[in-house]
């Protein structure tokens, strides 16, 4: 292993959003510089980082200048061209790896790794053609779910599919690009393990974080989950092994489908620090922006204890349909805690901040987390 990338180093980062915000506040506390390289500027990470450079992630040249101006690259978005990361890597070291970044942005590729390694997928099959659709849903049944295999998020390129009529306008939808196609999971709940992997391969995690969403959004995540400890220890060592065949090292999230009879089903991998790990930041030890950052630099993991149970609700651009949210009635609660990424338009559906809270007990921190939430749309 390298020599550690220490304090006053300059961390890289591909992508410009509130992951890479997060991330930015938690180096420079620890006295990192950090220099931000995307296609927008006056960003959510952009307002924290040091340096802010906007180019294409296709010019290379730009991308192999903002390479030599860096200790170490990172991520906070995973849909960065593989022609980038290569070019990145030329000069300095880049986590998680191009492949592994290559491998996760792709839902045909993500898939196959895990069917491939033994890990519980749902049922899929690979979609290139409309003969092939038919067959694939005449094969898994219905309903079932058509997916673009160029990575998507928050339900994004997603079409389902519940009847024969459905097959050809789900197909259109596509516009000729691959897709896959996955058996519909009659699931219990949604869970997710974030943990982080450092580059000696020691491992930590937060445990099991449950979610719920609304229109395929995360909209609550709270910590610790409802499940039993048989299925708490799975998706601990699903995630742990996951992360050691990757040979991963940075902040990783691994999505689970918890079905009705008490089986887990590894939905998505995401590379970096994740939506359902930002009550981390205010309730742990080490956030999963921390860990990110210390995996990267080569430095030892830091404590991913709860001082308290958590939860934490999202805040969409919907918030603001009446005016400006009212802030001050959603902090009544000295337990609330209020995150905003600096976005200018609150566009319906983007994510625009969060809120999170601590409480005895999980249950009470998500009623806290959802009743400032709701004291925002309260006439000021």
């Amino acid at each position: 292993m390298k020599e550690p990338t220490l304090p006053n180093s300059t961390i890289g980062v591909f992508g410009s959003g509130q992951l890479g915000r997060m991330f930015a506040i938690e180096a420079r506390k620890l006295g990192y510089r950090v220099h931000t390289y995307s296609p927008d500027s006056d960003t959510p990470t952009g307002q924290v980082a040091d340096i802010e450079t906007q180019g294409s992630y296709d010019d290379l040249y730009e991308v192999r200048v903002f390479a030599q101006s860096v200790d170490v690259v990172t991520f906070e978005f995973e849909n960065v061209p593989s022609a980038a990361v290569d070019a990145a890597a030329e000069f300095v070291d880049v986590f998680p790896s191009g492949n592994i970044l290559h491998i996760t942005q792709n839902r045909l590729r993500e898939k196959t790794f895990l069917a491939s390694n033994g890990f519980p997928v749902t049922p899929f099959r690979h979609i290139t053609t409309l003969d092939e659709l038919t067959a694939g849903v005449a094969e898994l049944g219905t309903p079932c779910v058509l997916k673009t295999a160029g990575f998507g998020y928050d339900g994004k390129g997603q079409s389902k599919i519940r009847s024969i009529d459905d097959i050809a306008p789900a197909f259109d939808l596509l516009g000729g690009h691959d897709a896959v196609l996955e058996a519909f999971v009659d699931f219990e709940k949604e869970v997710s393990v974030v943990c982080a992997r450092d580059q000696r391969g020691n491992f930590a995690h937060y445990g099991v974080i449950e979610n719920e969403h609304a229109n395929h959004i995360l909209d609550v995540s709270f910590a610790p989950a409802v499940v039993d400890a048989a299925t708490f220890n799975e998706a601990i060592e699903i995630a742990r092994s996951i992360a050691d065949t990757l040979d991963y090292v940075g902040t990783l999230c691994v999505e689970f489908f918890l079905t009705r009879d008490g089986q887990l089903l590894v939905n998505e991998l995401a590379p970096r620090p994740h939506n359902s790990g930002h009550l981390t930041f205010d309730a742990c030890v080490t956030s999963q922006f921390e860990q990110q950052l210390r995996a990267v630099c080569g430095l030892p993991l830091g404590l991913t204890e709860f001082y308290r149970p958590a939860a934490m609700a999202n805040l969409l651009g919907d918030v603001w349909q009446d005016g400006e949210p009212n802030w001050a009635s959603a902090l009544m609660d000295p337990a609330v805690k209020l995150h905003l990424y600096g976005k200018g338009e609150p566009r319906r559906g983007r994510k625009m901040g969060h809120i999170t809270a601590v409480s005895r007990d999980a249950a009470s921190a998500v009623r806290s987390v959802r009743g400032a939430r709701e004291a925002l749309k309260s006439a000021g």
